[in-house]
């Protein structure tokens, strides 16, 4: 799986921290960093809680060919 820079990028926007969002979706921190390296998917739920707390359309998580650029049309 390719990293999930735009994950990351939407994080670092809120001026958030893994652990902040890791605690924040009910996970551990290693788990939401391998999501984010994207040698993990998150199941589902996470993928909502996340998604709600940082602010994007869950789906996105499971959309193989989606690119940094339609993650940003898409949650703007």
């Amino acid at each position: 799986m390719q990293p999930r820079k735009w994950l990351s990028d939407m994080r670092k926007d809120l001026g958030k921290t893994q652990e902040e969002i890791a605690n924040a979706a009910g996970i551990k921190r290693p788990y939401y960093s391998q999501i984010e390296l994207g040698s993990r998917s998150p199941s589902v739920g996470v993928a909502k809680r996340i998604s709600k707390i940082i602010g994007f359309d869950w789906a996105l998580f499971f959309a193989d060919d989606c690119s940094e650029l339609e993650q940003k049309t898409i949650t703007a």
